[in-house]
Parts: structure tokens; C-alpha cells; sequence
């Protein structure tokens, strides 16, 4: 499950009411846990200063800034009444028209788009990234309702420590200029399994290790066999300047300057973490668990579950821990996008690509389904390669390339989720920020509404909820076949009878009187997220049809039409917030090679692109 992604926006009957959004910047700042009593302040030794977007609103959608007072207190004061449009006119410095030519055109502004764009744009490119939303961030994207601040997705973020080089939101943020203040947390997540099973993931790695060799004393070398491995592969990625795998004289130059953490990483490339876990590892219990360890990472168990993308999870978790950015997630996306535009790129938001144009084989630009076009040298999709490939080019035939990866790759589930408010007395003081619930049959784990994953980020920063309620977002994988074909008395009813299932095993495992608690409740369905996050059946990315051979049939960011290149969570290395950061930081390299701002080897790039599609064919 790919809990740096998944999530809903908040929706009354898949009808969106309004929404606050705000801008603010930052510094970025570990501190300790903030205590509930501080309300909406924090401390930070820079001057904060505000972005010149005030208030505007479009409809019921309002789009306010966070305003700071001398004495440090954060506020939202949405008061206006420009369009969105108008909004867009002046963060891209001009009415974006079909005229203009840019570098990149990138549909879509999730994390792997916006990385991609302000990669580019700081190296010179000129960018324009189209947004069906009135927001950046898709998935990682914000809403407020009724004094709330809600996440879209999850609450755990990777890639977001002060340190090393998978620190790659820190990282993209501040390639723009960019800081926000963090929240570090100090458990990952707490597991609650079958058997009575409980496990905290600590921010301490030796603390993590020592509870689990409690639980498992007999494994207790198994354990760290396993983990050293991950280790081992962490520590070789971090090493490493991360740029595109398809540019020659990049992989060439660190080939030559770290062989051993090269040739590391190809070793476990085509590895999967349960067959590494099973080297060390006998109790079957043991192995349960680490197939919930590579569920919250993948979807899937250990065994399909490739060592790489499990071992940036793993460790990175102890290496740089989890960071909750002050205000929430939604804000890591408006930085990107605030940084984009200061940068000398465009973001246009309510524009729904519906087209690619191609010439002569080649992609030149987009078309809206307002029938305004858009040109550049080179575009981006950061849609799924099934929206890609299916939608934005349809009519054309399926490139062999695509078709490959449809044969290895089927589309992951998609989720129920569900946002609420409750009285704060109903959860202890010492409640842990993310758990993962699987009650007793692990044969369960993978099952729709088998296991639940809870964050309730507010106890980190209590400013995203009012006083005196906490912010229970509560998820679940879910197929859309569960909800194609109701009438929609009878898909609310479903709506409302699958979300109080879920919340009852929650207050029977976790907090007695949690239905009680409740004040506020909105529910999401895979319907939901296919229609407000452009997702082919509201999916999360490629989940692979049996056991693949680790990363080695995961397609990277250049395609077989000259001219597009995919970005996000269906590209190399995957699922995850790391995960899609990465892919827009390859991308990004990649396409800046092609335009003339990188170095690059006609030659080498053509037997590289080569050597890479042959690699594929043997997933």
C-alpha cells in the first residue's frame, strides 16, 4: 500500500464543497513534538514571509494564504474574489496562450510532476505545467472543511530529513528556494497484527531492532541479516548523485567513481525482498510481518515486492525518519509550485489535457478540452502510463514497449478512504501517529478492506484540527468493481455501511467510544479518486501480475514516441513519495539532456536506451 501517495479528497457525495488553500513559506527546522497547548504556534529563526496571494477565490473554492503575526501565530485569511484563472494569470506572469513555445509541457502537478518541472526550470528550461485541479499535488495534495486541514493522502513522508541524498523532497524544495518547518515523528508506523502482535517502526533504528528481536528472540540473527541487507542497498543509494539511469555519461561517471555501489545495486536490481527475507528468516510469523512491512511500501507482499523499493523504505525511515511539514502535506506542492513560478515557469490550473498532439510520430503538445493547445519541444505526462497511453493517446496504437508492460504490470487497487474529526479525549495522550491494523488472518493482508492503515496527523501538529478534536484519516484497499453500476441512493448507503465496518474494528482494536467521538465524517471511493485524481479505476500505480524479477520490468521515463517521456508512480522505481520524487528527478535530467541543457552522447544514449529495453524484455 502505498501510504506516500493514497488518500481522497474531501467530498460530500463525490460532490466537492469548498476548500480553503493557503501558501506559506518556511523554514526547515527539526524540532521536538510540539504539545497540543502551543495551538497554531512555532518557533523559527528565519522571518517568515507570505507569498502575494490573497484570498482568491472561485465559487465555494476558496484560496486563502497563511498569515503570520509578529508573536508567531499562523491564521488563514481567505478574503477575495479573483477567479482561479486570475490566479493562475499572475503566478504565470501573463494569460498563458497557445501562442507561446515552451522547453516542457508536464501534465499533470503531483509530487513526480512537480519535481520533474522545477528540475527543469531551474536549469533554464522554460516550463508550463498543466493542472486539471485548482490545486498542485494530486495525491499529496490538501483540503480544509469546518476548521480542518485534511491531508488528500497520507501523513508519512519519506525524503524529507536535513541529511544524505534520498532527503529528495528537502532536496527539491530547496532547488527552488524553497524550506519548510518539519515535525519529526518518532514512530513510523505501530503495527497491530494477528496474534496479539504489536510492533512500533521507532525513528531509532536499535530501538526498532530491539522490539522486534523481543517479539522474535529466536530470529534475532535472521532479523539483522535481513535488514543489514537492506542496509546495504540504502547505503548505496545514498551514495550516489541521483540522476537519470538513461543518461550514458552520468551512470558512466559514477560507475567510475562508486563501482562497488554500482555494481551493488545491480546485484539486488532483479531481487525481491521476500526472497531475501526467506534466506535468513524460517518463522512463518516473522515472514508475515515483513510482507506488512513491503504491503505499506508496494501493495503486495515481500515476494513481489523488489529489494531496492523495500530497502528505501526500511531505511530511510531510521536514516533521515519521518518529517511531518508544519501546516501539512499540501504544502510541499504549493512550495514546489511557488518555487516553479519564481523561477520563470507557468502552472495553469482547471486544465484538463484530454489530448496529446503528435507530428510526424513525435509529441508537440497537448490539447484542453476547452480546445486550447499548448506547444513545446518535449512533454511529460505525470498521468499513469494506462491514462498515457490509453487516453491522452487514444487512437494510436499501443507501442511494444507499452505493451510489455501491461503484460507484466496490472493496475494496483485503489482505496476507500475515510476523513474525520473527533473529540479529542477519545484517543490516550500517547497515541501513536500512523497505525497498521490487520486484526487476526494474515491470509487477510491483501485482501479488499482486509488490512486498514490510520494516520491522524494532528498528533504531531495540532494547528490542522480545531482545539480540543483530533484528524483521524483512516484508508483501505478497495476495487472500483465494488461501485460501478449503483444508483446513488444505494452507492452513498454503501458508502456509509462499508466506512462504519471499518471504523468499528477500529474502536474495537484501537479506541473504545471512537463512533461516539466522531463530529465530522467524509468518505471517499475509488469512484472519487478516479474522477478528482485522473487515475485509470482510481489505481496507485503498477502492481505486477506474479513475481517479478525486482525493478527489472519497470519502465523508466523516455518512451517509444520521441517527444514523451512519463513521470510518477507507474515509472521506475515505483510507488511511494520517494519513490515518484526519484522518478522526477531522473526525468527531469533526462529531458534536459535532450533539450541541449545537459551533456549527452547521441551514440551512448541510443545503446544505453537499447541495452535497458532488453533488459525489460526478461521480466
Amino acid at each position: 500500500m502505498n501510504f506516500g501517495q493514497v488518500g481522497t479528497l474531501g467530498f460530500r457525495g463525490d460532490k466537492l464543497s469548498s476548500m480553503g488553500l493557503g501558501f506559506c513559506s518556511c523554514q526547515l527546522q527539526l524540532g521536538s513534538l510540539r504539545p497540543r497547548n502551543l495551538g497554531n504556534r512555532f518557533m523559527s529563526g528565519d522571518q517568515v514571509k507570505t507569498m502575494g496571494l490573497e484570498g482568491y477565490k472561485h465559487g465555494g473554492v476558496e484560496l486563502g494564504v497563511y498569515r503570520w503575526s509578529r508573536s508567531g501565530s499562523c491564521v488563514v485569511r481567505p478574503r477575495s474574489v479573483l477567479s482561479v484563472d486570475e490566479v493562475v494569470e499572475r503566478e504565470g506572469n501573463g494569460r498563458t496562450g497557445g501562442e507561446k513555445q515552451y522547453d516542457a509541457i508536464v501534465i499533470g502537478s503531483g509530487i513526480g510532476g512537480l519535481v520533474a518541472a522545477t528540475q527543469l526550470a531551474v536549469k533554464g528550461a522554460r516550463v508550463l505545467v498543466l493542472e486539471k485541479y485548482v490545486i498542485p499535488g494530486g495525491s499529496s495534495g490538501f483540503y480544509q472543511r469546518d476548521g480542518y486541514t485534511f491531508d488528500v493522502g497520507s501523513s508519512v513522508m519519506f525524503g524529507f530529513s536535513d541529511k544524505g541524498n534520498l532527503n529528495l523532497i528537502t532536496q527539491a524544495l530547496a532547488a527552488v528556494g524553497c524550506k519548510m518547518q518539519v515535525i519529526p515523528d518518532p514512530t513510523t508506523v505501530h503495527f497491530h497484527l494477528p496474534s496479539n502482535l504489536s510492533v512500533r517502526v521507532h525513528r531509532q533504528y536499535g530501538e526498532f531492532i530491539a522490539e522486534l528481536t523481543k517479539n522474535f528472540p529466536h530470529e534475532k540473527e535472521g532479523i539483522l541479516k535481513f535488514y543489514n541487507e537492506c542496509w546495504k542497498i540504502f547505503n548505496a543509494l545514498n551514495s550516489l548523485e541521483l540522476k537519470s539511469l538513461e543518461e550514458p555519461i552520468y551512470l558512466f561517471g559514477q560507475f567510475f567513481q562508486k563501482p562497488l555501489e554500482c555494481l551493488t545495486l545491480a546485484y539486488y536490481l532483479p531481487q525481491n525482498a521476500g526472497d531475501i527475507a526467506r534466506k535468513y528468516i524460517k518463522d512463518p510469523q516473522l515472514l508475515s510481518f515483513i510482507d506488512a512491512e513491503c504491503f505499506i511500501v508496494s501493495t503486495v507482499n515481500a515476494l513481489q515486492t523488489p529489494m531496492i523499493n523495500a530497502s528505501m523504505v526500511l531505511c530511510d525511515r531510521h536514516f533521515g525518519g519521518i518529517n511531518y511539514p508544519v501546516g501539512g502535506v499540501g504544502g510541499i506542492a504549493k512550495s514546489l509550485a511557488k518555487g516553479l513560478v519564481e523561477n520563470g515557469s507557468e502552472i495553469l490550473y482547471k486544465a484538463n489535457v484530454t489530448s496529446i498532439i503528435l507530428a510526424q510520430g513525435k509529441a508537440v503538445g497537448v490539447k484542453l478540452s476547452d480546445g486550447r493547445e499548448f506547444f513545446a519541444k518535449t512533454i511529460v505526462s505525470n498521468a499513469t502510463r494506462w491514462d498515457t497511453f490509453g487516453k491522452l493517446l487514444k487512437g494510436e496504437e499501443l507501442p511494444k514497449e507499452e505493451v510489455n508492460f501491461q503484460k507484466v504490470y496490472v493496475k494496483a487497487p485503489s482505496f476507500l478512504s475515510i476523513h474525520m474529526g473527533v473529540k479529542a479525549e477519545v484517543l490516550p495522550p500517547d497515541t501513536d501517529c500512523h497505525h497498521f491494523v490487520l486484526e487476526n488472518d494474515w491470509t487477510r493482508l491483501e485482501e479488499p478492506y482486509g488490512s486498514i492503515f490510520l494516520s491522524i496527523p494532528t498528533m504531531l501538529d495540532a494547528s490542522l484540527a480545531p482545539e480540543g478534536r483530533h484528524i483521524l484519516h483512516i484508508f483501505t484497499t478497495s476495487p472500483i468493481e465494488d461501485w460501478k453500476g449503483l444508483p446513488l441512493k444505494d452507492y452513498e448507503a454503501k458508502k456509509e455501511l462499508v466506512a462504519d465496518e471499518i471504523i468499528s474494528r477500529l474502536e474495537k482494536k484501537l479506541f473504545p467510544g471512537l463512533k461516539s467521538s466522531i463530529v465530522f465524517k467524509e468518505v471517499g471511493t475509488p469512484k472519487t479518486h478516479r474522477r478528482y485524481l485522473a487515475r485509470d479505476n482510481g489505481t496507485y500505480g503498477p502492481m505486477p501480475r506474479r513475481t517479478p524479477k525486482g525493478l527489472l520490468g519497470m519502465p523508466f521515463n523516455t518512451t517509444a514516441i520521441h517527444g514523451l517521456y512519463c513521470v510518477g508512480d507507474s515509472c521506475f522505481p515505483g510507488q511511494g513519495v520517494i519513490a515518484v520524487a526519484f522518478s522526477g528527478v531522473m526525468c527531469a535530467h533526462r529531458v534536459a539532456a535532450d533539450i541541449g541543457l545537459e551533456k549527452k552522447s547521441p551514440v551512448l544514449d541510443a545503446a544505453l536506451l537499447r541495452l535497458l529495453g532488453w533488459l525489460r524484455t526478461l521480466a
